[in-house]
């Protein structure tokens, strides 16, 4: 894969999302869970995404969710994904990083992530018609 350029993809990571799962106000969310996961791969300076903590993308009964994007590209509003899926989420977002357009085919995506694309939003600096 060719290297990732500057700048990097943002992965916004829903922190208070609860996965569809009834969980005590005080125990940890399975959101703030993957961001710590992803946080801990993404310590070096070669980290493939910048990530954000945000507060719920609404997949709530989606399991953890998250949304890749950079300038340009096309964005996109992952669910299903767990800490355990950690490593791929990055390989997947150094697949978008590299792509053209930030399409990452479900062929191109490790086998895990297959069903995990929710939905996606046009480049904001398309042109309107």
């Amino acid at each position: 894969m060719p290297p990732l350029t500057e700048p990097r993809p943002r992965l916004a990571v829903c922190v208070t999302c609860r996965a569809g799962r009834e969980i005590d106000d005080d125990a940890p969310r399975p959101g703030r869970i993957l961001f710590e996961a992803l946080s801990a791969l993404c310590a070096g300076a070669d980290a493939p995404v910048d990530l954000l903590p945000v507060e719920c993308l609404s997949l709530c009964d989606d399991g953890c969710s998250a949304a890749i994007s950079i300038q340009g590209k096309w964005s996109y509003l992952l669910g299903e994904l767990d800490a355990a899926l950690a490593e791929d989420i990055l390989t997947y977002a150094r697949a978008y990083g590299v792509s053209k357009t930030g399409l990452v085919l479900p062929s191109r995506r490790p086998p895990s992530l297959a069903t995990m694309v929710k939905g996606r939003m046009p480049p904001v600096d398309t042109p309107a018609s």
